[in-house]
């Protein structure tokens, strides 16, 4: 097992903790975040202690960073060169990281979800997943990217969970209008939606217009709902959205 460092103590490290936690690993968490630290303390297999000494007892490092905290704190630490690195870090790219970690150069990237603490997170990774895969891959299913940019408009889509879990807010708070049940009516729509986005993941071949189809019923519920968001130029709305990223994540269509 590992000895594994987490430098910067948000919500993601904090559920990657958990989630890797009574797995047989030696874990550091640095004492940025108080409020985390405080709680991650309590886990039998983590100390809490600041960034040079658990970048000096760990062989896997973590970066937890916004992007200009890490450029601030990274270079004044001392890597080894033969340190594994994961970054969960959005705008800093691979050539950032060789710089801000010298000598560290054994350098991964990849993007947890708050939902990671429990399990069946999807990691994409890039270039390789083979220290994401140490680390996580026990209970998370690991996506290698093949190039950076790819990866990157992997960060980009993550963008659509809270799109995504908007949707079902407002959807829960009409039901509830009907069943008097908030906390039913959200864990309604939560289960049945998760629960069929799961089947199709889960099948040999994923097939996603077959799904819709399956849904498409003449005048049915579905397509009448469907069609009415459409109208409304959704599909559009959230291209748009999602190409406004391009410039910050260098998301040229051609390389």
């Amino acid at each position: 097992m590992a000895t594994i460092g987490f430098i910067g103590t948000g919500e993601i490290a904090s559920a990657m903790v958990n989630g890797i936690t009574d797995q047989g690993h030696q874990i550091y968490v640095s004492n940025r975040g108080k409020q985390y630290a405080a709680k991650l303390s309590l886990l039998s297999d983590v100390q809490i202690t600041n960034n040079q000494d658990l970048i000096d007892k760990s062989d896997i490092i973590i970066l937890c960073l916004l992007k200009n905290t890490a450029k601030k704190v990274l270079p004044k630490l001392n890597f080894r060169k033969y340190q594994k690195i994961i970054s969960v870090m959005v705008d800093i790219s691979v050539a950032d990281l060789n710089t801000l970690c010298n000598p560290a150069n054994n350098i991964e990237i990849t993007i947890p979800l708050p939902f990671i603490a429990n399990g069946n997170c999807p990691l994409p990774c890039y270039p390789t997943g083979l220290t994401v895969s140490e680390v996580l891959g026990k209970n998370n299913r690991i996506f290698v990217v093949n190039s950076e940019r790819g990866l990157n408009a992997h960060f980009a889509v993550t963008a659509m969970s809270s799109v995504f879990l908007s949707q079902v807010k407002i959807s829960s708070k009409w039901l509830s209008q009907f069943t008097q049940d908030k906390d039913s009516s959200e864990a309604y729509i939560l289960e049945m939606l998760g629960e069929y986005l799961r089947s199709i993941s889960k099948s040999n071949t994923i097939d996603l217009n077959g799904a819709i189809d399956a849904l498409n019923t003449s005048g049915g519920l579905n397509q009448t709902l469907r069609n009415h968001m459409e109208k409304s130029d959704i599909s559009n709305n959230l291209l748009v959205g999602l190409n406004d990223f391009r410039e910050r994540l260098k998301l040229n269509l051609t390389e």
